[in-house]
């Protein structure tokens, strides 16, 4: 793996270096989170770590600039906050999985593997459509009737995969599993609060619904 390391903890760095060497892996080490997206937007990796807690900036906040600008690299956080609302808030600024201090290497090594392992959702046309919804895959640009609805990371890959299968059935735990790479559930309102959101975006300002709730199951698209 070639791994970005965002940690202002030189002990913690230094830890994570000498794990990661053992294994052949490369590893690249940032103290500031602007210098971390400074790296994580010029060079290729294949996962990045990114510290919560840095000098200068929030590493959340970094996450947010970096999904925004379209960069796509899986990232766990680490963090000495453990709470569930921190959790949510990781997640929901981009990040794609969440590791809490203190760690031990093998879960740490383990959660990378199984992100560099993720598949990103498969682009089969360049632009899907649903009535007077459209999304362009290649600039992420998305329409309805003409007005542009701006959307963070987690809703429109919430969107892109509901319009992959339109008309059909997709629950909870296949949003979790396609758009946040969870086998597990979590127990947090995170589907629940993203659809709202994005319900908000594409279906509140317009004459009609397109997203459906199936209550109990999941959420169904749909122009009918």
């Amino acid at each position: 793996m070639n791994v970005l390391c965002v940690e202002d903890d030189l002990e913690i760095a230094s830890f994570i270096k000498k794990g990661l060497a053992q294994y052949g892996d490369s590893v690249k080490h940032v103290s500031t989170a602007q210098e971390g997206m400074i790296k994580a937007s010029s060079s290729d990796f294949d996962v990045i770590i990114f510290d919560r807690l840095l000098p200068g900036m929030d590493g959340l906040d970094a996450v947010k600039v970096l999904r925004a600008s379209g960069i796509m690299t899986p990232i766990i956080m680490l963090t000495a906050l453990g709470d569930t609302s921190d959790r949510v808030n990781g997640l929901d600024a981009g990040a794609d999985d969440y590791l809490v201090k203190p760690f031990e290497f093998s879960e740490l090594y383990a959660r990378l593997k199984a992100l560099t392992r993720r598949k990103p959702l498969t682009v089969q046309s360049v632009s899907l459509t649903l009535g007077e919804l459209v999304v362009e895959r290649t600039s992420r640009k998305v329409t309805r009737a003409g007005q542009i609805i701006e959307l963070n990371t987690k809703e429109y890959q919430i969107l892109e995969y509901l319009l992959q299968s339109p008309g059909q059935l997709v629950t909870k735990t296949m949003l979790l599993e396609k758009v946040w790479g969870f086998n597990f559930d979590p127990k947090t309102s995170l589907v629940q609060t993203h659809v709202s959101r994005l319900r908000n975006k594409v279906d509140k300002p317009f004459s009609f619904e397109l997203i459906k709730t199936v209550r109990g199951s999941g959420y169904i698209i749909s122009d009918e």
